[in-house]
């Protein structure tokens, strides 16, 4: 049993390893997201760091639909970002955790 006690052990600190490996890559991993109308786009890394944003100068004339234009994409960014991040941390999470009936299901 006590065996069993240490393989797990070292089975979860391998897990938080590969955890901590994936969130370093999530930080190369870049998503685009641009408006209906390809006048702004957003660049965000899957750990939701903004990189780049590129406004056409069209939307430079009118500051209100330049903020309205900049919440929308860049809530839409920030959502994919975190489904993307969401995902990836729980497959590590899931591919490292022991088999205890009724736990798969919390990383649906």
């Amino acid at each position: 049993m006590f065996g069993d006690m240490m393989g797990m052990m070292g089975k979860l600190k391998e897990t938080q390893q590969k955890v901590e490996a994936t969130k370093k890559r999530l930080d190369t991993v870049t998503l685009e997201e641009k408006s209906n109308d390809n006048l702004l786009a957003v660049t965000i890394t899957a750990n939701r760091q903004i990189k780049k944003i590129a406004i056409d100068d069209r939307l430079l004339e009118d500051k209100e639909q330049l903020e309205d234009y900049l919440i929308m994409t860049l809530n839409k960014a920030i959502q994919n970002a975190t489904s993307v991040n969401e995902a990836e941390l729980a497959a590590v999470a899931k591919e490292g955790m022991p088999n205890i009936p009724g736990m798969d299901s919390l990383f649906k």
